[in-house]
């Protein structure tokens, strides 16, 4: 009876260890995602140690990754707020726990950023300084920002409300973008004006910086 109970503890102990690797194993991976996808939008990045140190929106990206696995547990909620507002403190980047995020998503710079609750964030999204990302109600319903894969907001750009942000979409800096944008868009301005790239096939991103609304 000791001996299968002593069996049965040792197997528990396997199976926990195993998947204790298979976690941290993850967590590696994604780490070094997020690094490398951070080399690949910032042109002053030299290595990966250098963003790992010094990038501050990477530190508010991780540290937000671990706040939202801790809002998913009740108990854990008020220990995540903390950790957020922390989290703020020292990167100047305030993202609320319950947002979602997806991979290999960035922050340039990343002092002034704010992040609201209900917001949803695709796969290799980019934003740069300034950017909120904000309700524009008080009620206790979806109120932020749906961004898809693969959007740039440019630097001190305001989208607010419950609005849909495509696929591909661009925001120039310091637009204010109150209304939704489909995927492969531009757009830029106070309020921002949509368009899509002149030329069929044109790269959003490219057709971002011929705007001079951009720069405004």
């Amino acid at each position: 009876m000791t001996l299968y109970a002593n069996g049965q503890s040792r197997a528990r102990r396997t199976g926990a260890a195993g998947r204790l690797r298979a976690v941290a194993q993850r967590a590696r991976e994604r780490l070094l995602e997020d690094l490398d996808a951070a080399i690949a939008r910032d042109p002053a990045a030299e290595t990966r140690a250098d963003v790992a140190f010094n990038s501050p929106g990477l530190h508010a990206i991780w540290s937000h990754r671990v706040a939202h696995a801790m809002w998913q547990h009740e108990q854990l909620k008020p220990a995540a707020r903390l950790l957020s507002t922390a989290s703020r403190a020292i990167t100047g980047v305030e993202i609320h726990p319950g947002a979602q995020i997806g991979r290999r998503f960035f922050i340039d710079h990343g002092m002034g950023v704010v992040i609201g609750e209900t917001a949803e964030i695709g796969d290799d999204v980019m934003l740069y300084h300034g950017v909120t990302l904000g309700g524009r109600s008080l009620e206790k319903v979806k109120r932020h920002p749906t961004l898809g894969d693969n959007v740039t907001i440019g630097a001190g750009a305001k989208i607010l409300g419950a609005i849909e942000i495509g696929d591909g979409a661009q925001v120039g800096a310091n637009s204010v973008v109150v209304k939704g944008i489909p995927s492969g868009a531009v757009a830029t301005g106070i309020p921002a004006q949509v368009r899509m790239p002149d030329h069929p096939g044109e790269d959003p991103y490219e057709a971002l910086f011929r705007d001079p609304a951009l720069f405004i």
